[in-house]
């Protein structure tokens, strides 16, 4: 019933925003006099808000067709080099790259947004690297013959990417996937696979959520698991290729976002609309992208949804070392050559300071020469993976230690 009255109200919004859209256009116009009354340029701005908040949104399309490296422009190539039922892998490259240089996996989120939500960690890792990203797909949209998806595939999957990537692979997990991505790497470390990452780097990942909780993990905490499988699961209406799967939607992941930081997202409605009104267009197409990719969200399957509020948020189970793996327990002392990197933003209220950087110290048999933690000061969680402190802080600690390992890496699989 959940889902089902979510889409209903879906196709009601998209009819009044397409009505909306119309006639802020119409208001718009200068061919029509009322746009010239002190009241049209209002009501078309209000209009056009309204419309760009309701309608509905699909996957976005990443959108990287140009670099620039050094004030040369290149060419951005991008193509899908794996096919899997629940997610695809990306590869991203230019004619400007040297022959050798590093190949980086970018692990993004399953947490309600897709991998297009790190377009811009991407553009600036193509900068210096050949970049693949895991494209996860949106749950409802996978044939429930596809079979189930939960921690241990999410796990396999990363594996079966490195493997397809080969040996002397940099892994950068964003936010969520740092979880799976560190059991990852210290799965392979266990059976010594030529193909286990040259280094790990960790942004913003609850690897230990005691440290510092965030109001996300006292959601999390709150209630019992039997409260998230009975009031947030939802199945699959039957108008979708993935009808009957049980899923948490994305609709409520966002909803949940949305709401963490109510007041913040209104005043930057209310400030779109006074760049309309003023008719700063350009400041007012800047929110709406943001908007766009924000509001464009994905359901994730509701097995591995539970086992992570369970394994990560309540047991956490992974530094306490009760992680296991295909029925095996996952030793983070597995993890021996692979050099991690631990990411944190001083005014991150997703992921608390410390959560991430617990890795370091989990993995015990791990030369500290291999170990780095870096404090993004003045730096929320979106800021750690995006934007201009992104850019200029953060990426340059990331390709200086992917340089610093490369070299050592290759020598070790040689």
């Amino acid at each position: 019933m959940l889902y089902n009255a979510y889409e209903l109200q879906r196709t009601m919004l998209s009819g009044a925003a397409a009505w909306a859209s119309v006639t802020s256009e119409m208001l718009s116009n200068p061919a029509l006099p009322i746009g010239y009354l002190g009241f049209g340029p209002v009501m078309a701005s209000a209009l056009d808000v309204f419309a760009h908040a309701a309608m509905p949104r699909g996957k976005p399309e990443f959108g990287i067709e140009r670099i620039e490296v050094g004030g040369k422009a290149h060419n951005v190539t991008e193509s899908i080099v794996l096919r899997r039922a629940f997610g695809n892998l990306l590869r991203f490259d230019h004619e400007g790259l040297p022959a050798d240089a590093p190949k980086l996996l970018i692990v993004a989120p399953m947490s309600g947004h897709y991998a297009t939500l790190l377009r811009g960690t991407v553009a600036r890792m193509l900068e210096s690297c050949v970049v693949y990203i895991t494209d996860w797909a949106d749950a409802k949209m996978v044939p429930a013959s596809a079979g189930r998806f939960d921690l241990d595939d999410y796990i396999d999957y990363v594996i079966g990417f490195l493997e397809h990537i080969g040996p002397g692979t940099h892994m950068l997990a964003v936010c969520q996937p740092s979880v799976p991505s560190f059991a990852a790497a210290a799965v392979m470390g266990q059976h010594e696979h030529p193909c286990r990452p040259a280094t790990l780097t960790m942004m913003g990942g609850p690897i230990d959520t005691r440290e510092a909780p965030t109001s996300v993990n006292d959601v999390a905490m709150q209630q019992p698991l039997s409260w998230f499988e009975h009031n947030v699961v939802a199945t699959v209406p039957m108008t979708y290729p993935g009808a009957g799967r049980k899923v948490y939607p994305g609709f409520l992941q966002l909803a949940g976002f949305m709401a963490m930081n109510l007041g913040s997202h209104m005043i930057s409605h209310f400030g779109m609309f006074k760049h309309l009104v003023e008719g700063d267009g350009e400041s007012a197409a800047a929110t709406k992208a943001f908007y766009d990719e924000y509001r464009s969200v994905c359901d994730m399957t509701a097995d591995f949804y539970l086992q992570t509020v369970e394994h990560v948020f309540q047991r956490h189970s992974l530094p306490k070392g009760e992680f296991v793996h295909r029925g095996e327990v996952i030793d983070l002392g597995g993890i021996r050559d692979t050099a991690l990197l631990a990411v944190e933003g001083e005014k991150d209220d997703i992921s608390g300071i410390g959560q991430t950087r617990a890795a370091l110290h989990l993995a015990h048999n791990l030369p500290d020469s291999r170990k780095k933690y870096f404090l993004a000061e003045s730096v929320g969680h979106y800021g750690i993976f995006n934007g201009s402190k992104w850019r200029t802080r953060i990426a340059p600690v990331l390709e200086d230690w992917i340089r610093q390992h490369q070299k050592k890496r290759l020598k070790i699989v040689a």
